[in-house]
C-alpha cells in the first residue's frame, strides 16, 4: 500500500522547507509530507537570504534588487513566477525568521562583510551580522583564530578597505582559548561558548568568554564594533554575542563564513522546527528512486499526471502517492540536475534540461567567463511546471522549485536564495490549492 499525501515536496533545502510551509499556509487541511536524500544544503548555506545582487548583465550592486526585476528575461525564475510573489514570500520568510533576522524593514539590499573581504548585497541576514554592515562607518577591528584558516581576519579586512568600505578595518589572528588543533568542528567553538566551559591558559584556568574577551581586549585601538567569523554559539548564540559585547564594550558581530556553516544550521533549525510546528511530516535519508504515472490515464488537459513516487528506504521500496509535487532537489551541485558526457538531465522524472549537443559548448575557457552550465536547470511555465522540449508541460501535477530551475546563474546574480523562497512559496501554494482531498 502506498503512503499518502495531499502534496509531496522532495528535497529538504530552503525551496523544500519553504514549499512545503507554504502549502500548509495556503490550507491547514492539506496534508503534506517532505522527503529528502541527503543532509540539507542549509548547513552549508551563509545564512544570509539574497534576493538579487546583480543583473545577469553584471550591473550591481544593486541597491534596490526590486527595481532590477522587471527587467529580467523571459524564463528567468523571478520572471516568472513575478515580483510581487518575490514580496509575498520574504513576507512569509520574515514570519517564519521573526527576530532572527533584520532587514524586513526595507527594500534596499544590505551590504553584509563575508569572510574573504568581499561586501555581498542581500535583503535579509542574521541578527548576528547586523552590527558589521559595510554601509556603517564605524570602525571596526576583524579577529581571526589560528585554528579557523578560512577566516585570514588581516587579509579581509584590506580587502574591505580596497573595496572602498566608509570605515577602517584592521584584523588580528590570535589563539582560540580551549582549541589547539585545527581539525575541530565549528560546534565544538560555539559549545565552548555556549556553556563557558573552563579552558586552561597561560595564567591559568578560566572560562571561555573570559580568556576570550582578555585577548580580544588587547588589541582593541578604539574601534567600536568587533567581528568574529561565525562561531559565536549555536543554542545561545544571541546570549554569547551580547555577553561578549558587554565585557568588552563595544558592538559584536558575526562574520558568514563558508561551509559548514552555522548560520545556516541556526535556519536549518528554525525552519524545520516550523515544519513540526505545522504538522508537515518530515521522512530524511530516503532517495526517491522511481516514479510512475496514472495507467492509460491523463489529466483533464491532456497532459501525463503522477500517480506515486517510489522511495528507497534502507534497500525496500515504498511507494508515495500524493495529489500534487514539488521537486526541489538542487542544481548541478545538489545533483538534482546531474551531467553525463553526452547529455545533462533530471534524475528522478527525466525532465528535460535544455543544452547545446556538444558537450565543449557548456563551458568557456575563461573561469570567469559566463558558464552555460551556471543556467542548466529546468525551464518551467508560470505555474512552476516542468516543461518538455516541446514547451508543453511534463507532468500536470508537478512543479520545480529553487536551484533545479534554468534561466538564472545564482552564483553571479546573488539570487540563489531569494530564487529559492520566491518558487518554493508560489510551487507550495498552487500545489496545495490543487492537492486538497
Amino acid at each position: 500500500m502506498a503512503i499518502e499525501d495531499d502534496v509531496l515536496v522532495i528535497g529538504g533545502g530552503l525551496a523544500g522547507t519553504t514549499a512545503a510551509l507554504a502549502a500548509t499556509e495556503r490550507d491547514g487541511d492539506v496534508q503534506v509530507r517532505l522527503v529528502s536524500y541527503k543532509q540539507s544544503t542549509l548547513r552549508h548555506a551563509s545564512g544570509l537570504i539574497d534576493v538579487l545582487g546583480y543583473t545577469p548583465a553584471g550591473d550591481g550592486p544593486l541597491v534596490d534588487p526590486f527595481d532590477a526585476l522587471e527587467g529580467l528575461p523571459d524564463g528567468h525564475p523571478y520572471e516568472r513566477v513575478g515580483s510581487e510573489a518575490v514580496r509575498d514570500a520574504l513576507e512569509f520568510f520574515d514570519d517564519i525568521a521573526g527576530d532572527a533576522y533584520d532587514g524586513a524593514h526595507t527594500d534596499a539590499n544590505a551590504l553584509v562583510p563575508t569572510h574573504g573581504g568581499t561586501v555581498k548585497p542581500t535583503a535579509r541576514y542574521p541578527v548576528s551580522t547586523a552590527a558589521g554592515l559595510a554601509s556603517d562607518d564605524r570602525d571596526a577591528l576583524l579577529v581571526g583564530f589560528e585554528t579557523v584558516p578560512d577566516f585570514e581576519a588581516p587579509l579581509a579586512a584590506s580587502h574591505l578597505e580596497a573595496a572602498g568600505v566608509p570605515f577602517e578595518a584592521c584584523g588580528v589572528t590570535v589563539q582560540f582559548p580551549g582549541i589547539a588543533r585545527d581539525d575541530a568542528k565549528i560546534t565544538r567553538y560555539a559549545h565552548l561558548l555556549d556553556h563557558d566551559e573552563s579552558v586552561e591558559t597561560a595564567a591559568g584556568e578560566t572560562t571561555a568568554r573570559d580568556a576570550l574577551t582578555e585577548t580580544v581586549r588587547s588589541h582593541l585601538e578604539g574601534e567600536s564594533r568587533v567581528g568574529f567569523p561565525a562561531i559565536l554559539g549555536d543554542e545561545h548564540a544571541d546570549a554569547v554575542r551580547a555577553d561578549l559585547a558587554d565585557r568588552l564594550g563595544v558592538d559584536v558581530f558575526e562574520v558568514p563564513m563558508g561551509p559548514p556553516s552555522l548560520p545556516g544550521m541556526r535556519l536549518e533549525d528554525r525552519l524545520y522546527d516550523a515544519l513540526e510546528e505545522r504538522g508537515v511530516r518530515v521522512t530524511t535519508g530516503v532517495p526517491v528512486v522511481d516514479y510512475e504515472t496514472d495507467a492509460g490515464e491523463t489529466a483533464p488537459n491532456g497532459l501525463d499526471r503522477i500517480d506515486h513516487v517510489v522511495v528507497d528506504r534502507n534497500g525496500s521500496e515504498i511507494p508515495h502517492r500524493a495529489d500534487q509535487y514539488v521537486l526541489a532537489t538542487g542544481g548541478l551541485v545538489g545533483k538534482g540536475v546531474r551531467s553525463e558526457r553526452e547529455r545533462v538531465f533530471e534524475p528522478i522524472f527525466d525532465c528535460h534540461v535544455p543544452h547545446a549537443a556538444d558537450r565543449y559548448d557548456w563551458f568557456v575557457d575563461d573561469v570567469f567567463g559566463d558558464q552555460p552550465y551556471a543556467r542548466f536547470g529546468l525551464p518551467v511555465d508560470r505555474d512552476l511546471r516542468p516543461l518538455d522540449a516541446s514547451d508543453e508541460p511534463e507532468f500536470s501535477n508537478l512543479r520545480a522549485a529553487g536551484a533545479v530551475l534554468g534561466g538564472y546563474d545564482f552564483a553571479a546574480e546573488k539570487s540563489g536564495a531569494g530564487v529559492s523562497l520566491a518558487t518554493g512559496y508560489v510551487a507550495g501554494r498552487r500545489a496545495a490549492s490543487e492537492g486538497e482531498r
